[in-house]
C-alpha cells in the first residue's frame, strides 16, 4: 500500500501528553516532525516514519527559551552547548546585562564585567553580522538570538567608561546600535548597576530610545540597582516605554540584599501601575543567590560570599570570602579588594521573595548562567529543571503547564520570536520529552555543573540533540531574528 507524501514524517513521538507552551491543559496525542517542522497532531497511527518513538505518557513540551544567557561566546567555543540540551534548552537569548560578543572592538583586555563573556582574542566581532556569520560556519545545537550591550557600545567608542559619554561617542552608539539591530540584533540591553556603565546618566540610556522605537526593538535592562532603591531603579527602566512605546523587560527581578527581603510585592505592584496596556515584563531565576564579579558594594557580612575565581589569588577560590578574611586576618572589604578581579556567588536573596516573583504572570524563566566561571552557580545547569521540579511539582506555586509557559510560548511572544515557543502544525520542531515525575535539577553550589534527571529526548529544528543523557552534535541551531526568520548562510 502506498502511502500519500502528507502522511510521512521523519519522526513520530506517539502517546505523548502534549503541554502546548500556552498554558493549556496537557493533551494526549502524537506528534510528527517532517524536516525542521511539526507537520500533524493528533492519531498519527497511519503514519509512516523513518523513527518512531513511544512516549508513553511522557511530557512533550516545546523545547525551554532561556532568556538570560552570557552563552555569547560559549556557542562557538562550546556548540554542543551540553549544559543547556540537558536541560531541555534549544534557544538562547545572549548579549544581556549590557555586554555582547558583538558588536565589539576591544583594544586591551575586556573590562568587567565584558569578562565575564571570554578573553580578549576571542572578542573578534566589529559588527553584529560578523558574529552571525561566525554561527552560521560554527553552528550549535542550540538556536540564538541576540541582544546589543550598551557596556559594549561604551567600549567602542570611550576611553574612559567611569564617566558619562558625550554626545559625539552617544551619536556613534547610536549608528552602531542602528547597524546591528537592522543586521539581525533583537534590540538594547543595559547593565547599569556595574561599575563601567554605572557613570550613564538616564539621559544616556534615552538616547538610545528613538533608534529601538524605529525597529520596534526590544530594550532589556540589568536595573541601576536591585538594592535599596531598586522602586527607583524600575521607574528609570519603565520610562523607557512611556517616553519611546518601546518593550522593557527587567533582567532578573529580584530583592537584593538583607534589607530588602520582602519586599517582591511592592517590585510587582511597580508593574501593576504601568496600566494593563504596557508591554514591560520580566525574568528570574530559580534560587535565592546570585552570581557575577566580585562587587566590593555588595560585601557584607548578611550573608554569605562564596568566591568562584580570583585572577590575584587563584589558590583562594571555592572558599566563602569569609572565610579568606580569617586566613588573611582581614576585614571582609580588604579581603575583597585583594582577590580582585574575582568572581562570586551571593547568598542574598529571601527563599519567598523568589517564590513570589516566579509565580508572577510576566516573569519568564532565564539562567544567568556563567560558562566561563571555573566554578559556576548551579543555574548554568539547572534552572529549568529546577522550575518544573522544585517549583511545580515540589512547591506547588504553579502548575506544570503554567511553569512550561513561562520558559516557552511567553518567551517566544515577549521576544517575538515567531514560530516558536508553541507546539502547534507549521512551527518549528524544538521539543523536549520528559518525565514530570522525575524531572529536577541535581547541580549544587559545592558540584555545579551535574546535569539534570528526567529529559528524554531534545529536538532542535527537528533534530535530535539529546537521547538519553547522550549529547549529539546536531549542530542544528540557526540564528534568529526579532521577525522569527533565521539569517542562515
Amino acid at each position: 500500500m502506498r502511502h500519500d507524501i502528507s502522511q510521512s514524517a521523519d519522526t513520530i513521538i506517539y502517546q505523548a501528553k502534549v503541554f502546548d507552551g500556552l498554558g493549556n491543559a496537557p493533551q494526549y496525542m502524537d506528534v510528527a516532525i517532517k524536516g525542521e517542522h511539526i507537520v500533524a497532531l493528533g492519531e498519527l497511527s497511519q503514519w509512516q516514519a523513518t523513527h518512531t518513538i513511544m512516549a508513553n505518557g511522557l511530557c512533550l513540551a516545546p523545547g525551554f527559551i532561556d532568556v538570560h544567557t552570557h552563552d555569547d561566546l560559549e556557542l562557538l567555543r562550546n556548540p554542543a552547548m551540553a549544559a543547556k540540551i540537558s536541560q531541555g534548552v534549544t534557544t538562547v537569548i545572549t548579549g544581556n546585562c549590557g555586554i555582547s560578543a558583538a558588536p565589539a572592538k576591544l583594544t586591551a583586555d575586556a573590562p568587567d564585567p565584558m569578562n565575564l563573556l571570554g578573553e580578549k582574542a576571542e572578542f573578534t566581532f566589529a559588527q553584529m553580522r560578523d558574529y552571525i556569520d561566525a554561527f552560521n560556519v560554527q553552528k550549535a545545537n542550540v538556536n540564538v538570538a541576540a541582544l546589543v550591550g550598551h557596556t559594549t557600545l561604551r567600549n567602542n567608542v570611550m576611553d574612559d567608561l567611569l564617566r558619562p559619554a558625550t554626545l559625539d561617542e552617544i551619536a556613534a552608539m547610536q549608528l552602531q546600535l542602528d547597524e546591528a539591530i537592522t543586521q539581525g540584533a533583537l534590540g538594547l540591553s543595559t547593565g547599569l548597576a556595574y561599575r563601567n556603565a554605572q557613570c550613564a546618566p538616564e539621559q544616556e540610556v534615552q538616547a538610545f530610545g528613538a533608534i529601538l522605537q524605529k525597529h520596534d526593538a526590544l530594550y532589556t535592562t540589568h536595573l541601576r540597582t536591585e538594592f535599596d532603591a531598586v522602586l527607583e531603579a524600575m521607574d528609570e527602566a519603565f520610562a523607557m516605554e512611556q517616553k519611546f512605546g518601546i518593550k522593557v523587560i527587567i533582567s532578573h527581578l529580584k530583592c537584593a540584599g538583607k534589607n530588602n527581603w520582602g519586599r517582591a510585592p511592592e517590585l510587582l505592584a511597580k508593574f501593576a501601575a504601568q496600566g494593563e496596556h504596557s508591554k514591560c515584563s520580566c525574568d528570574a531565576y530559580p534560587y535565592a543567590a546570585s552570581s557575577s564579579t566580585l562587587d566590593l558594594n555588595q560585601v557584607t557580612d548578611d550573608f554569605d560570599i562564596f568566591i568562584t575565581w580570583s585572577d590575584a589569588h587563584p589558590a583562594m577560590a571555592e572558599q566563602l570570602l569569609a572565610d579568606i578574611a580569617k586566613q588573611w586576618d582581614v576585614s571582609l572589604l580588604d579581603a575583597a579588594e585583594k582577590l580582585q578581579p574575582a568572581g562570586a556567588v551571593y547568598h542574598g536573596l529571601n527563599e519567598d521573595d523568589v517564590n513570589t516573583i516566579l509565580a508572577f504572570d510576566k516573569t519568564m524563566i532565564g539562567s544567568d548562567g556563567l560558562p566561563c566561571d571555573p566554578h559556576p552557580h548551579p543555574r548554568l545547569w539547572g534552572a529549568f529543571p529546577r522550575v518544573l521540579g522544585h517549583y511545580s511539582r515540589e512547591q506547588g506555586i504553579f502548575s506544570l503547564a503554567t511553569a512550561i509557559h513561562k520558559m516557552t510560548g511567553l518567551s517566544a511572544a515577549n521576544y517575538r520570536l515567531a514560530n516558536r515557543g508553541v507546539i502547534k502544525v507549521g512551527n518549528f520542531a524544538d521539543l523536549v520529552l520528559f518525565d514530570a515525575n522525575e524531572i529536577i535539577d541535581n547541580a549544587t553550589f559545592v558540584d555545579p555543573e551535574l546535569a539534570a534527571s528526567g529529559i528524554h529526548r531534545v529536538w532542535t529544528n527537528g533534530k535530535a540533540t539529546l537521547i538519553d543523557k547522550h549529547i549529539l552534535p546536531a549542530y542544528s541551531g540557526k540564528f534568529l531574528t526579532s521577525l522569527g526568520a533565521s539569517k542562515d548562510d
